[in-house]
């Protein structure tokens, strides 16, 4: 599902860069947090994003500089035109990837016949409400949707599968 990057301008955005090592993850989880509690979210829809935002970043760390030296990873964290949505971006100058064009792991077979991975970007887009990814200027950018608030609640979660 398309419509929370490249079409919908985010709004107060806050930014952060720091090394795609697994050692920076706690810096981007409080990161993102610190931001998610300034806009009143909701402790279930802090989890979620926490639980994508780990699945992303630690994909970028072990397989986006796979073939070079280790990069980057910019992490922004701001609102769309909708204030009820929390827009979630990773940017990264590794090896291209769509994670919209992973494939959907079988669920229906059983944990010993199932291919390994794919169960992470699975859940991250059946978690969000909307994922969209560009490959542009030589950079991966995904950005994730969450909407934190529906008629003036929190919200509780999605099961917007994409």
């Amino acid at each position: 599902m398309n419509g929370a990057g490249s079409g919908e301008p985010a709004l107060s955005v806050r930014e952060l860069t720091v090394p795609a090592e697994s050692r920076c993850l706690p810096e981007v989880t409080s990161f993102i947090n610190r931001h998610l509690e300034a806009m009143h979210c909701s402790h279930s829809v802090r989890m979620a994003i926490d639980i994508a935002a780990d699945e992303i970043f630690a994909n970028i760390v072990r397989y986006a500089y796979r073939d070079t030296d280790k990069g980057s990873v910019t992490v922004r964290v701001g609102t769309g035109t909708d204030p009820n949505d929390v827009l979630l971006t990773f940017i990264d100058d590794g090896r291209p990837f769509d994670p919209l064009s992973a494939e959907t792991p079988d669920t229906t077979l059983p944990a010993k016949k199932r291919r390994i991975g794919g169960l992470g970007l699975f859940m991250v887009k059946n978690t969000m409400d909307g994922i969209d990814y560009v490959y542009r200027d030589g950079r991966n950018v995904l950005t994730l949707r969450k909407k934190i608030r529906t008629n003036g609640t929190n919200s509780a979660g999605s099961e917007a599968g994409l």
